[in-house]
């Protein structure tokens, strides 16, 4: 292993701090989950009114992602970071400090508008750190980070909540985020802005954000068993669909540098690999809604005793991560990811059959089975994109991909909650049955990521000052 292969204590002292951001904005994403019924007692308001806690933090997600790559060309990558970082700080303090729902609500936005800003933001600056030789060793490490957050969030909800009050779910983020702050501005290379001169695309931030907000909201609606009125479900949705199809067009025809550029889809292998983390995110956030839903509303489990259960994703996280680290520069990604989506097809045919009450140790293997799996694809298609692209374009790059995973995972988590409806409607009292139906959904995401993989290189990416053998020149 040459010197610019090698990860240095430097690179890791990077991927620390930056890792400190993304774990703090995907864990608060799921980490106030349990603390819906003590917010609804305290404030005295309904689960629907209170369900709002999780959905603002979404919304404001969703809406800001598209704006990180022309921050981070505007302002530097760093300055972005850092003050993403004390928007989110700033939202978690007003979250605490909150005397009803509107200004929880309303501190939950400003919380995301920073959260949103923090994974991609930071993994461009981690991929320009790392340069093209170590990308996908360096991105196997941290990326296994957003896949404990589903997991973990929950259980650190329930312990805190079982020796504190509700505020603490979010004064922990305080010292995370300070440290945060005062490592990166000692230890965070600078980063000059890319195209300080850009424009902002205002007519595509109009369309895209507001589109991908409304989108998910009709559909969260949907899936609640009409909390609002289904019209008004029903017209979110098309508008949200209205408003992405106008994006698109005004991408194409503009002669400026758009919010998010279409072409970019077109470009192999970067389409196919958005599509898999798209899956992947649907995937991922789909499973961790309904499998604790049923876990707590078909078989009476406590929120601790759930997390509990769901650890062993994380586990296999952790060990897909450690093999991906260990073979992503050599084994070809599109045998890796494939074999990652194998692993979480195989994990997900066991929920499928809820309706048969599989035990325990059943669900527990499933899980480990696709926590492997879901490390063994990440990596790798960040890998693809992150060590092909030019530097300059990679705050771009990372808010496309980002958009993706998220709008994947909020549009998939809310497809499939009014899936879910509509199968607990029918079942009536088997409960389990109408999620084991719903569970065959995701099995269909995962058989368009294996659609879409095959597509991804056969052999791993040259890097630059590579020289290309000859068996490689046979075509991909």
């Amino acid at each position: 292993m040459t010197d610019a292969e090698r990860i240095d204590p430097a690179l890791l002292r990077t991927a620390f701090i930056l890792v400190l951001g993304t774990f703090m904005a995907t864990m608060d994403a799921t980490i106030v989950t349990v603390g819906i019924d003590t917010f609804a007692a305290d404030f005295g308001a309904s689960v629907t009114e209170i369900q709002w806690v999780s959905t603002a933090y979404l919304l404001a997600v969703v809406a800001v992602v598209p704006t990180s790559g022309w921050l981070a060309d505007r302002f530097g990558g760093r300055r972005t970071w850092l003050a993403a970082v004390a928007v989110f700080l700033l939202g978690s303090a007003l979250c605490a400090l909150a005397w009803s729902v509107p200004t929880l609500v309303a501190a939950r936005v400003i919380q995301g508008l920073g959260g949103g800003l923090l994974p991609p933001t930071g993994q461009a600056l981690l991929a320009r750190a790392a340069g093209p030789r170590r990308t996908g060793r360096v991105i196997s490490i941290v990326a296994v980070v957003p896949l404990l957050s589903p997991v973990l969030g929950p259980l650190i909800g329930g312990l805190v909540l079982s020796v504190a009050d509700w505020p603490w779910l979010f004064y922990v983020n305080l010292p995370i985020g300070a440290a945060a702050i005062l490592l990166a501005r000692r230890r965070l290379p600078r980063s000059a802005p890319s195209r300080p001169r850009e424009p902002f695309d205002f007519r595509g931030a109009a369309l895209l954000s507001p589109g991908l907000a409304v989108l998910v909201f009709g559909l969260t609606e949907l899936g609640r068993g009409r909390a609002v009125p289904l019209a008004v479900a029903i017209v979110a949705v098309a508008a949200g669909f209205a408003m992405l199809a106008a994006f698109v067009g005004h991408g194409l025809r503009t002669s400026r540098t758009p919010l998010i550029d279409p072409r970019l889809f077109t470009r192999p292998p970067f389409g196919v690999a958005a599509l898999a983390l798209a899956v992947l995110g649907a995937g991922v956030f789909g499973t961790m809604f309904l499998l604790p839903l049923y876990l707590q509303t078909g078989r009476g489990l406590t929120a601790w005793e759930t997390g509990l259960l769901l650890a062993p994703q994380g586990l296999g996280a952790v060990a897909g991560s450690v093999f991906v680290n260990r073979a992503i520069d050599t084994v070809a990604p599109r045998t890796m990811v494939l074999t990652g989506i194998g692993l979480v097809t195989a994990g997900t045919v066991v929920f499928t059959q809820l309706g048969h009450a599989p035990p325990d140790l059943l669900i527990a293997l499933s899980l480990l089975a696709r926590g492997a799996g879901i490390a063994m694809i990440g990596a790798p298609v960040m890998n693809i994109v992150y060590s092909g692209i030019d530097p300059a374009f990679l705050p771009r790059a990372s808010g496309a991909l980002n958009l993706l995973n998220t709008v994947g995972g909020s549009v998939g988590t809310a497809a499939l909650a009014v899936v879910l409806q509509t199968r607990l409607d029918a079942r009536r009292a088997d409960v389990a049955s109408a999620f084991a139906d719903t569970f065959w959904w995701v099995l269909g995401f995962c058989l368009v990521a294996a659609a879409g993989a095959i597509r991804l290189p056969r052999r791993q990416p040259a890097k630059p000052g590579t020289p290309a053998h000859p068996e490689h020149r046979k075509g991909s």
